[in-house]
């Protein structure tokens, strides 16, 4: 995550994925919010990066890209299971 430590950005994968377990009505443990709180913002980082050319920096901005990474992740696995089932 731009800008933020390890433990920061544990905090704040946290409450991103958290945020986008709400939004999206999943239901999942406090390590999977955490799990995908991150993953989604280094996923959309990435993309935001390879697209515009930057992101959103501080705590603020990652807890944004990590909330809306989170739920794409979360649309991605369900749109996945969908498929399979």
């Amino acid at each position: 995550m731009t800008g933020l430590g390890w433990f920061a950005a544990i905090i704040v994968g946290g409450i991103a994925g958290w945020l986008a377990e709400k939004f999206m009505k999943s239901n999942m443990g406090i390590i999977m919010n955490i799990v995908l709180g991150i993953v989604g913002a280094i996923v959309l980082n990435a993309i935001l990066v390879a697209v515009v050319g930057g992101t959103l920096g501080g705590w603020i901005g990652q807890l944004i890209i990590g909330f809306i990474g989170a739920c794409l992740l979360i649309w991605i696995a369900r749109a996945l299971r969908g498929r399979h089932a």
